[in-house]
C-alpha cells in the first residue's frame, strides 16, 4: 500500500487558520493546486465535518479531511498544512488540530487503502509532532514515506 505522490504545491507549513473550516479549505486548496481536485471537493470536505462532526479528528493533534468520491476528484491525492496555531474542531480528545492531512480518491477501494497506509505511517507516535514541526516540504515528504 502506498500513498499518492505529495508535491510542493500540496503542502503548506506554518499558516494560520482561524478556525477549523478555514484550516480544511487550506487543505482543500492544496489539493486543487496539486491537481488532485476541482473547487467543488473543499466545500464537499467542510460539509461532512458540519454533517457529521469533528470525527476527522483521528489522533491528538491530526485531523484527515476528506469526502466521499465523486466527479470533482480528478485523481488520487493528499495534501498536508501545518498550522502556525493549532485550531479546536470540537473534537472531546484529540483537539486542538496542528496538522491537516488532506486525502482525495476515486473509488471506495482507494479510500481503504490509503486510509491504511496512512494508519501504518501514524503508528509511530513521533510522527504527528514531527508533521507539526516540519520545516519544509522534504521533511514532510520523508516522514510520510512518499514522493514529490
Amino acid at each position: 500500500m502506498t500513498l499518492p505522490p505529495l508535491p510542493d504545491s500540496a503542502i503548506d507549513i506554518a499558516v494560520r487558520a482561524d478556525d477549523w473550516r478555514a484550516a480544511v479549505e487550506l487543505c482543500g486548496e492544496a489539493l486543487q493546486r496539486s491537481g488532485a481536485t476541482s473547487a467543488g471537493y473543499t466545500g464537499r470536505m467542510v460539509q461532512v465535518i458540519d454533517e457529521f462532526g469533528a470525527y476527522i479528528v483521528i489522533a491528538p493533534g491530526l485531523a484527515l479531511a476528506h469526502a466521499r468520491p465523486g466527479p470533482d476528484v480528478l485523481r488520487e491525492g493528499l495534501s498536508v498544512v501545518t498550522l502556525a496555531e493549532p485550531v479546536v474542531f470540537g473534537h472531546p480528545h484529540n483537539d486542538p488540530v496542528s496538522v491537516l492531512i488532506g486525502l482525495a480518491v476515486k473509488s471506495s477501494d482507494e479510500h481503504v487503502h490509503s486510509i491504511a497506509a496512512l494508519a501504518n505511517v501514524f503508528n509511530d507516535e513521533s510522527v504527528i509532532p514531527a508533521l507539526a514541526a516540519a520545516p519544509d516540504a522534504a521533511t514532510v515528504r520523508g516522514l510520510l514515506g512518499v514522493d514529490a
